[in-house]
């Protein structure tokens, strides 16, 4: 009995893992590295308005996330320490949040001491444009806002300098 429910128990893990933390549906045109990233505009959790377009020339990682992802909860320092490094030298970061009420993604912001914008996408125009079905993912912006990469899952910091570590110069990278 065992020896036929663990081949099915590990295929419905496998599946869980591979759709990520949550997901819904969307019939937005699939993007592809190189396209050119879609404009949104919203207001963040301090009431400031906030659009891609204000960040032409920089680059920006947009990370589509769920205050109820374990991967979310993990690499949010790495996004933090990122942001840190690198803020003057122009990168933005963006976390949108379409799945939790404002009370809890306010508490995970708390907690994890985030230090740039979060959004609320409460209708999920921002996910839809993107084509975001699960979360997290990460998109990353060229300083053109051309789509670089889009990272499903977890990110580490040596995977966020290899996509962005061209932006900015040996001298920034050591302050």
């Amino acid at each position: 009995m065992v020896q036929k429910i663990l081949p099915i128990f590990l295929l419905c893990t496998l599946l869980f893992v591979l759709t990520g933390c949550s997901g819904t549906d969307s019939a937005a045109k699939k993007l592809k590295i190189g396209d050119q990233a879609p404009d949104f505009a919203g207001t963040d959790l301090d009431g400031q308005p906030l659009s891609l377009a204000d960040y032409q020339g920089q680059p920006v990682i947009l990370r589509f996330w769920s205050t109820d992802c374990k991967f979310c909860r993990a690499d949010t320092p790495i996004f933090n320490q990122y942001f840190e490094k690198y803020k003057q030298a122009g990168l933005r970061v963006v976390y949108i949040n379409r799945n939790s009420d404002e009370a809890t993604v306010h508490q995970f912001v708390d907690d994890l001491e985030i230090g740039f914008p979060v959004l609320l996408d409460k209708d999920g125009a921002i996910s839809s444009r993107y084509n975001i079905k699960v979360e997290p993912q990460t998109i990353v912006i060229s300083p053109d806002h051309k789509i670089v990469a889009a990272i499903l899952g977890g990110v580490s910091e040596p995977e966020l300098k290899n996509l962005l570590g061209g932006y900015f110069s040996k001298k920034t990278e050591k302050q």
